[in-house]
């Protein structure tokens, strides 16, 4: 059930029965027309735009439009009043018995409510953290593990088929720094004094692995040549450090469904053969490059390179592909891997990257439209930088990782839960303070706290009236009498729970997360609002040791807002708490 869909479906067939009466003329779009709660509730429950928007083509005044709809829609029995506002908006109030049956609609859908089939079935991969494989995930991968995960989970939700990846650069310079990152580490577990040379990866997390090193190998790389251990010395360390990354995504409740190795790309022509789907369009091609804008590097010099034609499909410059030397430059096999993505079928492709790489987004859209003719969207979300603070003061250092703080530390300190909740509730293109310290805090100004501690709520009244025999058990909700629901602030949980399937699609349509965040705190509030009403309204409590038939009505439809919670955290990947402590 999705009330604002169907609401929307009576405007559209009223303004086509205004049609076949001749009072709209005929050919008019309604693609526009929308129905969405009004800005003030005071004006109404829905409000449409139809007028607003069908007055130009219609050729009318938009109040002449506004008034016939309304008095067409008054007609229908869930409308109990429609009313024209200002130059033509239209706001509409619904009767209780249509939001009594929103409350019936969830407790027989239960977690299916909300769900929709907006994806049809559609490929969707989502990439995300991506992160080199050269130490644990910090608090910026954090958030692009949060981030994407929920995202994942989002589109899943709402009828995509969607694959979760990891793309694991592994191919390029920084692991031969780990490599001999981790040799340095090899030689001190043989007992060796060693310094790490600027570039290098120092910190305490590369001591296991000089140990494992040691363990494998005994002395037979001591004071060898680097050719002679650097190849086995890299995988080992890759190896170590995936399993390290695939630790911490676990302490967040992230499983992936495909790691894709960048070095699988070369070697095997990969690269290649998408570099010849470009040309055979025509887009690749022997040029010079204009210098860069700004500051001009001191390496820079005019030469001839393998360039892509990008600016053919958006983007602000070409790119290089090939270097003058005949090397690969960073973009090639970033060009290789999205077409092997496309050549897997996916309908849509999904980046998720830290803030550091926005100027990537542009070339890397030039690229999966040309490899696809225009056929595969893909979506570059951004996810900018975390600072961390403690008792006041930013929190910038970790003993494992030597100057940034991992993963791990955040988990530790708060949990995962609350580490994914927080997270979310700021868009993921705005920066985020996370002060550790408040999100602990047991207060309504700690959204996760404050959503938790409704559902818990919720799950404690169930087991008290169990106990006291006001339940026998929850099968009494399908015949409880809904129409005991009248009350503005249990209409008002009613109402909320109505947008519950609209603003999972507006978040799946625009890939927006922490849309289901936002939504999941102005549920709660609803809720502890009529909760503490109850206090002193003994009509309104969940509990009313007078009358069973209004017990079970309030049970009821505190039930559905349980429902609701737990389906949106877990969108979010976050186990809805039964009890707090």
């Amino acid at each position: 059930m999705n009330l604002f869909a169907d609401i929307r479906t009576l405007v559209t067939e009223s303004l086509s029965a205004l049609q076949i009466e001749g009072v709209l003329p005929e050919g008019l779009d309604f693609t526009n027309v929308t129905v969405e709660p009004p800005r003030d509730t005071a004006h109404g429950d829905m409000a449409t735009n139809a007028a607003m928007v069908l007055a130009k083509p219609a050729k009318m005044k938009p109040r002449d439009i506004a008034d016939a709809l309304a008095a067409k829609l008054a007609q229908d029995p869930r409308i109990t009043s429609a009313d024209v506002a200002g130059p033509g908006f239209l706001n509409l109030r619904l009767a209780a018995s249509v939001w009594q049956s929103v409350i019936a609609a969830v407790l027989e859908q239960d977690q299916a409510y909300g769900r929709s089939s907006l994806g049809q079935g559609k490929r969707v991969n989502v990439e995300y953290v991506s992160a080199n494989p050269t130490g644990p995930l910090h608090v910026g991968h954090t958030r692009g593990a949060v981030f994407g995960d929920a995202l994942a989970s989002l589109l899943a939700f709402s009828g995509y088929d969607v694959t979760r990846e990891y793309y694991i650069n592994d191919g390029g310079g920084q692991v031969d720094v780990l490599a001999r990152s981790a040799y340095l580490r090899y030689l001190e577990a043989h007992g060796r004094d060693v310094e790490f040379p600027e570039g290098t990866y120092p910190a305490d997390y590369l001591k296991p692995v000089g140990e494992a090193l040691k363990a494998k190998y005994g002395d037979q790389f001591v004071d060898q040549s680097e050719a002679l251990w650097i190849d086995e010395f890299r995988l080992f360390s890759i190896n170590a450090m995936m399993g390290m990354i695939r630790e911490d995504l676990a302490l967040l409740g992230i499983e992936m469904d495909v790691f894709y190795s960048e070095k699988s790309l070369y070697g095997t022509g990969k690269i290649e053969a998408a570099l010849s789907t470009l040309e055979a369009k025509g887009l690749i091609y022997q040029g010079v490059l204009e210098p860069p804008k700004g500051k001009m590097p001191d390496d820079w010099e005019a030469r001839e390179q393998t360039l892509f034609k990008s600016t053919d499909h958006g983007d602000d410059v070409d790119r290089a592909v090939k270097k003058s030397d005949g090397s690969w430059t960073y973009f090639a096999p970033d060009i290789a891997y999205h077409y092997d993505k496309v050549e897997r079928g996916f309908d849509e492709l999904i980046d998720i990257f830290g803030a550091d790489h926005g100027g990537y987004v542009k070339r890397m859209k030039a690229a999966v439209s040309a490899l696809s003719d225009g056929k595969v969207p893909l979506d570059v979300k951004l996810c900018q930088l975390v600072k961390l603070f403690k008792d006041g003061s930013e929190f910038k250092m970790s003993k494992r990782a030597g100057t940034f703080v991992t993963l791990r530390d955040v988990v530790e300190a708060v949990g995962p839960d609350v580490t994914r909740f927080m997270l979310l509730t700021r868009k993921n293109d705005q920066g985020f303070d996370f002060d550790l310290d408040k999100a602990l805090d047991q207060s309504k100004d700690n959204p996760v706290f404050y959503v938790q501690y409704a559902n818990a709520r919720i799950c404690s009244t169930m087991r008290k009236a169990v106990e006291e025999a006001m339940l026998s058990d929850e099968a009494a909700f399908s015949k409880a009498d809904l129409g005991l629901i009248q009350h503005d602030a249990q209409l008002a949980v009613a109402k909320k729970l109505a947008e519950w399937p609209r603003q999972v699609e507006i978040a799946a349509r625009t890939n927006e997360p922490h849309r289901i965040a936002f939504f999941l705190y102005d549920l709660a509030s609803e809720l502890h609002g009529l909760y503490h009403l109850g206090k002193s309204e003994k009509g309104l409590r969940f509990l009313n040791d007078s009358s069973q038939s209004a017990t079970h009505a309030n049970l009821a439809l505190a039930k559905t807002v349980s429902i609701v919670i737990s389906a949106g955290l877990g969108i979010l990947g976050v186990k809805p708490a039964q009890e707090m402590r």
